[in-house]
């Protein structure tokens, strides 16, 4: 009998409990009690601080589409960079245990995640300078949102969201949806060709968008990743879900991935796809949807209907965005259409609405943004340094990404100064603001040129402590272009301050290596006849053996020099003749201190003669000739032209050139010479008479025409090129100089040219018994100096200013070499502005270069689990003496005291009307490209650009260049010198006045 009851008994107890067990899931899945506790009780644990110094408890992610966006994925390798540039962690963020093991686990981080961010620029005294927010059309707050707007996404998206009946209910999940969406993953198992319903809600969809691998759910592993990190983010504050049910469609609109659109970029938000793809106002569009619909008015229904069919067409096409609005719009139309349909059976829209939607046909989706109204480059200039600087130092490829970044950067640069002198400098492109600010005038503007041709710049420093801080970066240019750090410049005179620093580091380096040496030891040194530093140095030491550093570098400031210009000088590779500013100097002989202060040329081209043959003579084969006594005669002219002629062994090089030239017709070897060489007159008149030496004048007066048609090249030029190049004796070796030609190779051309037919064994026969075309030549009597051939002094010019560029390079010189010749110093290499404000920097800090700092904080994601603070840690370098420093320094003062920089003679002021000292060295550079023929004719002249620089310093604290430029064809109409940066400047210390009384108060 008990056996009989004992089954019922348990049939019904199984399925009580089935039926409890039902119950309380079904209760569940309506109220989530049991997921609020779970959830909300975890998440209170996920937390994070930030505490001073580099964390060991932080993680950052490796991917996700808004984690790369914001830079959070590349944090780690901006840490190393800046690392490695002297930058330290002053503040981090320290995750807690919890939340640490949760993203262990693979989920994401629960924080406030931010839905508008962006590189934020602030000056020194905090004032915002640049922000770049993305998106930027965003809804604040839900209640901003039309109720339509929220209604249609949920009828899309998530149906049972915002249920106020249910305020624990889990967001995350819709367990109708899931469920289809399981059965229907099910079946696609057995009929592949199946679609799937999607089970994803706004808050899983919205973890997928910001931090899924490419923003894709593809395993279901992903998928439980995205369900677990939403529902802890839902709890996070607290178990009523309501709020964040409301956040979520607030992030989710603001959010909204709506691919990438041509001249605009990746396009997130309702409110930039509205924009973006149908040019439509997201501000109107909101306040046409927030009304009720009028039907009867029909062209606010028409706005109405438009307004909803583009919101309605982006909740759905972020599905796939690039198909719908890149590839195919027509199947976006279709789809909308269809939804307009299914809105309006549940209530959403009245059917006139969908109606008059339904007409619009096409969706007037555009192909790209159209050009939008340009930036002002002018006003950004400042922003833009910083931002490129900061690109440079991320090595962050561009400013489109960059400005994406979650960083706030607290730069050094005054905004009330930088605006000021903006101001001025844009006031300058009138004729008006330039009389009454004193620019017009002999050396400065004619009142006949156009001033908004003329393009300023200016840079200023201070230095605050051990670091050089940016106060002022602007000009008026209105281009993405910065003139300061981006232009290259014949900045003339600024020159010399480099060969002023040079000409005394030699001198020291003098002083260092024989101040201690026995007066007979310096008396048995072997000096180069050509290194008059040495020279004079050692004479100096001889006179005051126990003279000190500042004593001999005072006696070489007060060192003479000629300054007529009647004199020739061969570098660069030919006689260069120079000429100065001021004709009154010419017949002058003054000390390199005076030459200084009155930038007289000729004084410093013959100083940088001296420190190139200084240089030369410190060369490997130089001392060892000069060791082996022999001075600097290499050998006789004689044994020079016996050791070319006495040679008979084939070299390789020859045996080359038979190889190249031996049967080739003349034209074809005439062709392949001149390919090689540079096109001058000169040149090409040398080589034609190595080629055809018997050659009439006709011959070369129409060789010559056919390749130089310019009128300049009159018959007198060519009679001379002639007589000196065809007619002339020369020697094989001088062939070679005036070609650039190896002197073997024009030997076997020439031959070969004359006597096409011969093969290879007779070319190379009669090259060795020295048998070429050429007519017997002459070797004329040659003076000492030239004992050394002429392509040796060359090579051995090229190796002394090498070791000039090496000099200069570590004082801050920004180009890969010089031009070696002597004009180098009055500003034939070119400059910077930003490199000459670096190297008066060097002489105002007595020696040290101070790191220059453009930023005082780094500030990457701040309010998130990734926060990290930024300091530069700077480090110093003295790279030039003290005492030189000081001597410099002093000229610089003297310039502006009693030279060309008068003008600024107590003109800067500090807060208690203390004037300060003002120090400077300005340049003119007028470039040309000139062509001159064989009798140093000018044959042509086309004007480059005309530039005056004035490089400054203020009180041994400011620092700086101002330039004035103006390019192209354009220069010719303008004669200004150095004289209107300086009266520029001046007119300039009002602007500048915020910075120096800050510095001393």
């Amino acid at each position: 009998m008990k056996a009989i009851w004992r089954k019922p008994v348990l049939l019904t107890g199984l399925c009580a409990m089935i039926l409890v067990a039902g119950v309380l899931i079904t209760y569940e899945m309506r109220t989530s009690a049991l997921q609020a506790r779970y959830f909300s009780a975890l998440s209170r644990q996920l937390t994070y601080r930030v505490a001073p110094g580099p964390s060991s408890a932080i993680h950052f992610p490796s991917t996700g589409p808004y984690d790369e966006r914001l830079g959070y994925t590349e944090l780690p390798a901006f840490l190393d960079r800046l690392t490695v540039q002297n930058y330290t962690i002053a503040k981090q963020a320290r995750l807690s245990q919890p939340l640490q093991q949760t993203m262990a686990w693979g989920l994401f981080p629960i924080y406030d995640e931010k839905t508008q961010t962006g590189l934020h620029i602030r000056g020194r005294h905090n004032e915002l300078i640049f922000a770049a927010l993305h998106p930027q059309r965003i809804y604040l707050r839900f209640e901003g949102i039309p109720q339509l707007i929220v209604d249609t996404l949920l009828f899309i998206e998530n149906r049972e969201l915002l249920n106020t009946g249910y305020p624990h209910r889990n967001p995350v999940v819709e367990w109708d949806r899931l469920g289809r969406a399981i059965w229907d993953a099910m079946r696609q198992v057995i009929e592949p060709d199946q679609n799937a319903a999607g089970g994803s809600t706004l808050a899983t969809q919205l973890e997928k968008f910001r931090h899924s691998p490419g923003g894709r759910t593809d395993t279901a592993m992903e998928k439980l990743r995205q369900m677990l990190t939403a529902s802890l983010r839902a709890y996070r504050h607290g178990k009523n879900t309501l709020a964040a049910q409301r956040q979520i469609i607030l992030n989710y609109l603001n959010a909204l991935p709506l691919a990438a659109q041509a001249g605009y970029g990746e396009v997130h938000s309702l409110g930039d796809g509205l924009w973006a793809w149908y040019g439509s106002d997201f501000a109107h569009v909101n306040r046409v949807l927030s009304e009720p619909v009028k039907t009867y008015d029909r062209d606010r229904l028409t706005a109405y209907a438009l307004a909803y069919k583009q919101v309605l067409s982006l909740l759905l096409a972020h599905r796939r965005p690039s198909f719908y609005l890149r590839q195919n719009p027509a199947a976006l139309t279709r789809q909308t259409d269809r939804y307009l349909q299914l809105v309006t059976r549940a209530g959403l829209i009245p059917p006139a609405l969908r109606d008059a939607a339904l007409h619009i046909m096409p969706l007037p989706v555009r192909q790209r943004v159209p050009p939008q109204s340009p930036v002002s480059f002018v006003d950004r200039k400042a922003a833009n340094v910083v931002r490129h600087h900061l690109a440079s130092l991320l090595g962050v490829s561009g400013l489109y990404a960059l400005d994406r970044l979650d960083l706030a950067v607290q730069s050094t640069l005054d905004h009330r100064a930088q605006d000021a002198v903006t101001d001025r400098l844009q006031q300058w492109h009138s004729k008006a603001s330039i009389e009454a600010d004193g620019l017009t005038g002999p050396r400065l503007l004619h009142t006949a040129a156009d001033p908004a041709k003329v393009r300023y710049s200016l840079i200023l420093y201070e230095r605050v402590g051990p670091v050089n801080l940016l106060r002022v970066h602007t000009d008026n240019l209105n281009q993405p272009f910065d003139l300061n750090h981006g232009i290259k410049l014949d900045l003339g005179s600024t020159a010399k301050l480099r060969t002023l620093i040079t000409y005394l580091e030699i001198v020291a380096a003098l002083h260092e290596r024989y101040a201690s040496v026995a007066p007979t030891a310096r008396h048995a040194v072997n000096i180069h006849p050509d290194d008059r530093l040495t020279q004079w140095a050692l004479d100096y030491l001889a006179k005051t053996p126990n003279s000190s550093l500042l004593r001999i570098l005072d006696a070489a400031m007060a060192r003479r020099y000629s300054a007529n210009p009647k004199a020739r000088f061969f570098t660069g590779g030919g006689m260069h003749e120079f000429v100065n500013f001021d004709r009154r100097d010419d017949t002058r002989e003054m000390s390199v201190r005076e030459a200084f202060r009155r930038s007289v040329n000729l004084v410093f081209i013959r100083l940088m003669r001296d420190i190139a043959r200084y240089y030369t003579a410190q060369l490997p084969e130089v001392a060892a000739e000069i060791k082996a006594g022999h001075g600097s005669i290499q050998r006789p002219p004689e044994q020079e032209e016996q050791s070319d002629a006495g040679a008979r062994q084939p070299l390789p090089s020859v045996r080359r050139w038979v190889r190249k030239y031996a049967e080739k017709r003349p034209a074809a070897i005439m062709n392949a010479l001149i390919a090689r060489i540079h096109p001058t007159p000169q040149r090409f008149a040398a080589l034609y008479g190595a080629l055809k030496p018997q050659a009439t004048l006709a011959e070369f007066r129409a060789f010559l025409r056919a390749r130089f048609p310019h009128p300049n090249l009159t018959e007198r030029v060519i009679s001379s090129l002639f007589t000196r190049f065809v007619a002339a004796t020369h020697t094989w070796k001088s062939r070679g100089s005036l070609t650039a030609l190896p002197p073997d190779e024009l030997r076997v051309a020439a031959y070969a040219y004359r006597y096409p037919e011969a093969k290879r064994r007779e070319l190379l026969a009669a090259v060795l018994k020295d048998k070429p075309a050429a007519k017997p030549r002459r070797v004329r009597p040659q003076p000492r100096r030239a004992a050394i051939g002429t392509n040796t002094r060359i090579q051995r010019e090229q190796q002394a200013f090498a070791a000039i560029h090496k000099a200069w390079q570590r004082l801050g010189y920004p180009f890969a070499s010089l031009v070696p010749s002597y004009a180098t110093a009055i500003g034939s290499s070119a400059d910077r502005p930003g490199a000459l404000a670096e190297l008066i920097g060097i002489v105002a800090n007595d020696g040290i270069r101070y790191p220059t700092r453009h930023i005082d904080k780094l500030h990457f994601a701040s309010g998130t689990p990734y926060e990290t603070l930024l300091i530069p840690q700077d480090r110093a370098q003295t790279v030039l003496h003290p005492a030189i420093a000081a001597v410099v320094k002093e000229a610089l003062y003297d310039v502006v005291e009693r030279g060309t920089g008068r003008r600024l003679h107590g003109v800067f002021k500090d807060a208690n009307g203390r004037v300060l000292r003002v120090g400077g060295k300005t340049g003119t550079g007028d470039h040309r490209n000139k062509t001159f023929g064989a009798g140093g004719e000018l044959i042509a002249s086309r004007v480059v650009n005309r530039a005056a620089a004035l490089v400054f310093m203020i009180d041994d604290r400011f620092f700086g260049t101002l330039t004035a430029y103006v390019p192209g064809p354009d220069a010719a109409g303008y004669q200004f010198t150095s004289s209107l940066t300086t009266q520029a400047l001046k007119r300039l210390a009002s602007a500048l006045d915020p910075v120096l009384q800050d510095a001393s108060r």
